[in-house]
């Protein structure tokens, strides 16, 4: 029921936006279409920047009179009336469905992806309250238990088996768990690492991977469980500009879906490692460390100006400058050089009850 008012609410937003066009092209005017710009961070870190609020940062107007703006308007009435038709029949596309209907004229995805972030921002919604979906990617273990669509994901009977994360978020109901917190994992390898070593039977936890950049089921199921279940919640990354990308990514949320950053981001997300400072204090031979590439600290460079990381974590950026330092980088894999298990048994263990020491650490409630 909540879903088909839903519905309505943007087939009804869809029909204004469509009869006012068509009103101004009736009466010889060209219409202008404005689209608010989002953004979650800035590039100066000393200015008293709003990137932290969820309001829209100015504004972007398309008109027909320009070439360019001509063809985003085009693309952008060609997705609309699939996702009206989407909405219309209770049926759901992907993004790459949404490309192939029209491949001569989109070009390429990210024109189809614009597209659909456009009207996002123009009906005020999420991308899944349009009936567009992502193909599932996050894995999940440990000691939960949930509903999704009436099928039932019984973790808890199985905590070191790997259930994919359900792409449709909203159905998910009556979870229930007994687990002391969240673990996020950045890659799949040492997901099953985990699961091979039977972490979460000798862990009472739940563990998470986006197998990489986490799509936007992995993060709207991850912050469905934390405001649920209101446990703590910690992310283990590759010491590299990309492990730290993808843990900003959980936390504050990327830049593309800034405009949705409210429902994306997880604020209670903390740091578990690794970090730069660990490849000593944990004493990783030379030969488990790589030398950062040019774009490597291209890259880090880049991030070390974002604003959230001086006002928000000045740790995190301490220790992301300390990477540039050294010159190196290492993936989390290299806690084996001392033993398979050591950083199921040694490193996390290690880690949780110390994570509150970061001050970066100290989430608000």
């Amino acid at each position: 029921m909540e879903r088909n008012a839903s519905s309505r609410a943007l087939l009804s937003k869809i029909k204004d936006l469509t009869t006012s066009l068509v009103k101004e092209l009736s009466e010889g005017r060209s219409p202008n279409i404005c689209i608010h710009n989002f953004r979650n961070y800035c590039t100066d870190p000393n200015s008293n920047c709003l990137c932290s609020s969820d309001l829209p940062k100015g504004q972007q107007v398309l008109t027909l009179t320009r070439q360019c703006h001509a063809c985003r308007i085009d693309v952008l009435l060609r997705v609309l009336v699939i996702v009206q038709k989407l909405l219309q029949e209770n049926r759901h596309g992907s993004k790459r469905d949404i490309y192939y209907m029209h491949p001569s004229v989109f070009s390429e995805q990210s024109v189809v992806d614009r597209a659909i972030n456009d009207i996002c921002i123009l009906l005020q919604c999420s991308r899944h309250n349009l009936n567009v979906v992502s193909v599932g990617n996050g894995l999940v273990m440990g000691w939960l238990r949930f509903l999704e669509a009436g099928r039932k994901f019984d973790c808890i009977n199985s905590p070191t088996t790997a259930y994919t994360i359900p792409v449709h978020v909203e159905e998910v109901k009556d979870i229930v768990s007994v687990a002391k917190y969240i673990l996020i994992v950045e890659k799949e390898s040492v997901f099953q690492r985990l699961a091979n070593d039977k972490f979460c039977n000798a862990n009472r936890c739940i563990v998470i991977t986006g197998r990489g950049y986490p799509d936007i089921p992995t993060r709207r199921f991850l912050r469905l469980l934390v405001e649920k279940l209101c446990l703590p919640v910690y992310c283990l990354v590759d010491c590299d500009p990309y492990g730290f990308d993808i843990l900003t990514t959980y936390r504050f949320g990327s830049m593309q879906m800034a405009f949705d950053a409210k429902v994306l981001r997880v604020p209670e997300v903390q740091w578990l490692g690794a970090f730069p400072s660990d490849f000593e204090k944990y004493d990783l031979p030379q030969q488990c460390l790589l030398p950062l590439t040019a774009e490597d600290k291209r890259r880090t460079e880049t991030m070390l100006l974002r604003c959230y990381l001086q006002k928000e974590v000045p740790e995190w950026r301490l220790e992301l400058e300390l990477m540039l330092q050294k010159g190196v980088k290492f993936e989390i894999e290299a806690f084996s050089v001392h033993t398979l298990s050591f950083l199921s048994e040694q490193y996390i263990p290690s880690k949780i009850p110390k994570v509150e020491v970061l001050p970066g650490n100290n989430f608000k409630s």
